[in-house]
């Protein structure tokens, strides 16, 4: 039978990654929907430390401040339209109080710096290449905070700028954490305010310098997101109504090709016992109090603590909390 798409051979990979391995994820949106997949099945992972980050610069920027475990003061945050924020910082850490600003900044920088030192891989998703540096500073922003145009010079990195200037970081990450693995991807997602053809040359920019970076150190890979989506899933019925961002069938293709990259079957196994426990957990019955309920919270509680035993890794506080706030004693 015809085959009619085609398809993206990934090499099944050396480096697997089950419950017994911890991961920091940091880059754009699409870092974030492959996270959340990993979290749902209740892997070790920390995703985006410091809320959506696109651009090489300032995620490899982000992991400096990591490997260094920078204590943010009053000094490096700003004001404006009545908010403390941080350009090193999405919004969501955004505050009308400075300290408040400032103790949700340090306590994810503290917490991710040991997890950064603790992990096994480092994903890191970029999405453009264009970046917005600050003209009073010279410095690339994570976030523009809705601050005008005016005060931004926006531009375009080339291979060289970013291949540079990761060649150094990927030294300093074997140092901080010598086991750690780094997979690179592109997003799929397209910035389609530069145009179709701005568009493309910003992601060729990403894969060029990826590329290189993957020839120059045994520790780097890349997972071909982009290509998946570009090849196998040219139709837009796999698109969210935007026709830019990727809708679920999409995330979940990409996530099934992940899988099958990374993970055993073994681990797959313990998937299936995770999900299994995570939908017990949100059953609601007709009868709450029927034995038969009980006995079921009872059983769920038992496979659920066995897991936990044999990987210490999976943490299932709130599904536990759930079952036992409905368990009669």
């Amino acid at each position: 039978m015809t085959l009619f798409r085609t398809n993206v051979k990934i090499p099944v990979s050396q480096d697997k990654f089950d419950y017994n391995s911890k991961a920091i994820m940091l880059g754009s949106c699409f870092t974030e929907s492959i996270g959340e997949q990993l979290a749902k099945f209740k892997f070790d992972v920390n995703i985006n430390p410091f809320g959506v980050i696109y651009n090489p610069i300032s995620v490899g920027n982000s992991l400096k401040i990591l490997i260094e475990n920078k204590k943010f003061t009053e000094e490096d945050l700003n004001f404006s339209n009545e908010r403390w924020f941080s350009f090193a910082h999405h919004g969501r850490f955004s505050n009308t109080d400075v300290n408040e600003c400032l103790d949700a900044i340090n306590t994810e920088v503290k917490k991710s710096s040991l997890d950064l030192a603790n992990s096994d891989v480092l994903y890191i998703t970029f999405g453009t290449s264009w970046v917005f540096e600050l003209l009073d500073t010279g410095i690339v922003v994570s976030n523009c905070h809705k601050l005008p145009a005016r005060e931004f010079h926006r531009y375009r990195l080339d291979v060289d700028e970013i291949v540079q200037f990761y060649k150094k970081l990927i030294v300093s990450l074997s140092v901080f954490n010598p086991n750690l693995k780094i997979v690179f991807t592109v997003s799929p997602i397209r910035h389609w305010k530069d145009g179709a053809h701005g568009n493309q040359l910003s992601k060729a920019t990403l894969l060029l310098a990826i590329e290189q970076l993957v020839d120059l150190f045994d520790q780097v890979s890349y997972f071909p997101s982009y290509e998946i989506v570009m090849d196998e899933l040219r139709d837009y019925r796999f698109y969210a109504e935007d026709m830019l961002h990727m809708n679920s069938s999409s995330v979940n293709y990409i996530w099934s090709r992940f899988v099958d990259t990374y993970m055993t079957n073994q681990t797959l196994a313990v998937m299936k016992r995770v999900d299994k426990i995570v939908v017990a957990s949100n059953h609601r019955p007709f009868n709450a109090d029927a034995i038969s309920h009980q006995q079921f919270i009872t059983n769920t509680l038992d496979d659920l603590e066995r897991l936990e035993r044999e990987y210490p890794n999976i943490v299932f506080n709130k599904e536990k909390s759930r079952l036992l706030k409905n368990l009669h004693h």
